[in-house]
């Protein structure tokens, strides 16, 4: 009984954490709400295009520590449950999506998913960086981008990565979140109507021809 105290501690502790969303903290700090500029999403995506690289770099350190500090930190108050580092930082990325402090209204989970898979399964977590990055310099979607390497950290959790079931399923959960989460993303592209990052899209610039 004790044991499952514990855990709902930790779980409600990470989801409160995760409800710090980095843009929204710092908006406040700077007197803006993101949600009304831009896309309307409290991401780093729509820090960077609304208010600059400072505010979405301090966007991304929040959201990436909050991830890592919930699944290595706030876990530990269940020593003897396995799958607790991937419950917390699942709910960290509950929280982050769905922020009790600002009107469940947040963003959609990538970076605080990264910090605690980059903590957690590191390898799974590069080889997601490695293909959001691909995608990203050759399309310049950054959803796009996000849902294939959430898609794709998935499928290296149940193929590679070699990890208990119940820490599986919490893994899988935090990706397919997501990746659901950017099927906004998705119609906009297939309607045409989703923005692009021209900058870095270095295959045009590179393979023009």
């Amino acid at each position: 009984m004790a044991s499952l105290f514990l855990f709902a501690v930790a779980l409600v502790l990470s989801y409160l954490l995760g409800s710090l969303s980095g843009s929204l903290i710092v908006g406040r700090l700077r007197g803006v709400d993101i949600r009304t500029q831009g896309s309307g999403n409290a991401g780093a995506t729509n820090a960077l295009r609304t208010q600059g690289k400072v505010f979405a770099a301090a966007t991304v350190l929040i959201d990436v520590s909050k991830g890592a500090f919930a699944a290595l930190v706030i876990a530990k108050l269940c020593p003897d449950r396995p799958e607790a580092a991937f419950a917390c930082a699942f709910a960290a990325v509950l929280g982050h999506c769905f922020p009790i402090f600002f009107g469940f209204r947040g963003g959609k989970g990538a970076g605080t998913a990264f910090g605690a898979m980059l903590a957690l399964i590191p390898f799974t977590a590069l080889i997601a960086i490695f293909v959001w990055l691909l995608c990203l310099i050759s399309t310049g979607y950054v959803g796009l981008s996000t849902v294939i390497a959430a898609l794709t950290g998935a499928i290296v959790v149940l193929t590679i990565t070699p990890l208990p079931m119940p820490t599986v399923l919490y893994a899988e959960a935090t990706f397919l979140l997501i990746a659901v989460l950017h099927q906004g993303n998705i119609r906009r592209l297939l309607a045409g109507t989703e923005s692009r990052f021209e900058k870095v899209r270095l295959y045009k610039r590179f393979f023009r021809g």
